[in-house]
């Protein structure tokens, strides 16, 4: 009597399994949280937030600027008068005021 041989399911198995491996980690590598795609997002945001960082740091040296020129030390006359206008509103007594 001859024998019928049934087809070996073991490397259909492997190869199945290695299938499924390499599509998940092809994915993780793309989508994961250390995937291409959060890699984009992030220099994206680093490029955003060093930007933001450049402008407070011109702001900062602004007033910087600013407060050593109202300081003891050094006091700039016409910084100061421009101050007291637009703060408090104040004119000489030999402007005219149009409103």
């Amino acid at each position: 009597m001859t024998r019928i041989s049934t087809p070996a399911f073991g490397p259909w198995l492997f190869f199945a399994i290695a299938f499924a491996l390499s599509l998940y980690f092809t994915f993780a590598a793309v989508q994961g949280n250390f995937g291409l795609f959060q890699r984009a997002e992030i220099v994206a945001e680093t490029s955003n937030l060093r930007a933001q960082k450049e402008a407070v740091e011109a702001d900062v040296a602004r007033m910087e600027n600013l407060t050593r020129r109202l300081s003891d030390d050094y006091l700039d006359l016409d910084l100061l008068d421009e101050r007291v206008r637009a703060v408090l509103g104040m004119v000489r007594a030999d402007e005219i005021v149009i409103r």
